[in-house]
């Protein structure tokens, strides 16, 4: 029976595909054709079955933007870098009482990828930056241009709800900004005693303070009233911070900004900076420093850390000096430094014996074996050991041994005695190569000078200016 059946089945539609094949081009055929076909209106408006279907009036425009109902505000500055991949979440109006705005925003791009665009857009948009992170895993930028301050601060989020080989994490950016008058307005309640020539250079005790330290009266008298006397001489430098530091190697910046904080570092003799209205607050880090450069550089440095201890002071020659050099005569506006380093042995010099050092070259680069000859007898203060080439090589493991002035060799191996407070270990890290003609530059040059001694016997930058600080005081 079942067999019948099934036999049915199979001539019906044997009889149905027959006729509709013959009807293929007629009306009849036409027609069946249109009412099989799928609906065309599927096409713009596809229905995803099982989905709750919204009413007409609910469906979004697509026309309609998606944009963020957060604007900036109408007066936001055009000058501040906005990461282009970070949408705005929040803005915070100035107040009456602090007249800064602040704005968050959050992108989906990693921190560093931020934080190395800030780094690059603020300084090529002419910012002074104060301050920036120490890595790109995050932070904070203080920057300021003409009369406006800048605050970026970089923070990764976790996301907690991210879809399977998604992004975990995002990145919260705050942009705070505010005109420079304000801040110090508030910042100071004595107006009186501002420094009308740079109200907002940071003051000592500040990590971002550049500059000596202005002895206690030199601006303001204890009644409020400012200081004229002609007793204390202005100090230009005083003032100045050096806007282009962050071009330093990373680890050197600490090294630089702690001893320029001690006002050692002139980027011109006092005579020349007598003699010129001009003033500079380009450090210039990355440039080779010179000969002249360094010798004065050495002095300040030595003497501004044994301030309190005569015996190790280097003393300046008289006016009346014999030169020791021929290319540095008297009239030479750094010859009181030179000649005194000539005369305490520390540069080479017919007075040491040394009949090849006629003329000193105070305008050629320094180079790393020059650094170190002058600089490690004022660490250690005793007698150099005796070195050889494979003394040298066997311990610092320096393959161009071989290429050192013989009489740098006992410096060179000298500093390897002094284990962390090495000047090579600190300027150089690990290398092995000393490359010794190769020209120092002046951030390299500040960052030797940092410290001066040896393990448990000597002083450091930030060390000394706590002391004068103290001693200010007091």
């Amino acid at each position: 029976m079942l067999y019948f059946q099934r036999s049915a089945v199979l001539l019906s539609l044997a009889v149905l595909l027959t006729s509709l094949t013959a009807c293929t081009n007629s009306n009849i055929g036409k027609s069946l054709e249109q009412s099989l076909a799928a609906d065309p209106r599927l096409k713009d408006n596809p229905v995803i079955f099982g989905a709750n279907q919204k009413p007409n009036s609910d469906r979004q425009n697509p026309n309609q933007s998606t944009q963020p109902t957060v604007q900036l505000p109408a007066d936001f500055p055009k000058d501040i870098p906005i990461y282009p991949n970070a949408q705005i979440q929040e803005v915070s109006a100035a107040t009456n009482s602090e007249n800064k705005v602040t704005t968050r925003w959050l992108s989906s791009d990693p921190s560093n990828f931020i934080a190395s665009f800030y780094r690059n857009q603020l300084p090529s948009n002419n910012w002074q930056v104060s301050q920036q992170p120490a890595d790109d895993s995050g932070g904070t930028f203080i920057a300021k241009r003409n009369d406006l301050q800048l605050v970026v601060s970089i923070q990764p989020k976790s996301v907690t709800n991210a879809a399977p080989n998604q992004p975990q994490t995002a990145t919260e950016l705050l942009i705070e900004y505010q005109p420079n008058s304000t801040t110090t307005a508030q910042a100071s309640p004595n107006p009186s005693s501002e420094i009308t020539s740079n109200d907002n250079a940071p003051q000592p005790g500040n990590p971002q303070f550049i500059g000596p330290v202005q002895p206690e009266g030199s601006l303001t008298q204890p009644n409020g009233t400012s200081n004229t006397s002609n007793s204390t001489p202005t100090v230009t430098s005083s003032t100045q911070e050096f806007s282009d530091l962050n071009k330093a190697p990373q680890e050197l910046q600490k090294y630089i900004q702690d001893v320029a904080r001690l006002g050692v570092l002139s980027v011109e003799s006092q005579a020349t900076k007598n003699n010129s209205t001009a003033t500079t607050n380009l450090f210039e880090p990355n440039k080779n420093i010179t000969r002249r450069e360094y010798a004065r550089w050495l002095v300040a440095a030595n003497n501004a850390m044994y301030a309190n201890i005569p015996s190790k002071r280097i003393r300046l020659a008289s006016a009346n000096a014999q030169p020791a050099f021929s290319d540095v005569p008297k009239t030479d506006p750094d010859f009181s430094a030179i000649q005194g380093l000539a005369e305490s042995g520390l540069f080479p010099s017919l007075l040491s014996g040394d009949s090849t050092q006629v003329l000193f070259r105070p305008d050629a680069p320094l180079t790393r074996e020059q650094l170190l000859m002058s600089k490690v007898p004022l660490d250690t203060r005793q007698a150099l050991p005796t070195a050889s080439v494979s003394a040298v090589s066997q311990t610092w493991g320096f393959q161009d041994a071989a290429k050192i002035d013989p009489k740098a060799l006992r410096a060179i191996l000298a500093d390897f005695q002094n284990g962390e407070q090495s000047n090579i270990r600190r300027v150089y890290g690990y290398t092995t190569l000393f490359q010794p003609k190769k020209p120092v530059t002046r951030a390299e040059a500040a960052a030797a000078l940092w410290y001066f001694g040896t393990q448990g016997e000597g002083i450091s930058a930030t060390e000394a200016l706590k002391l004068t600080q103290s001693q200010a005081q007091q």
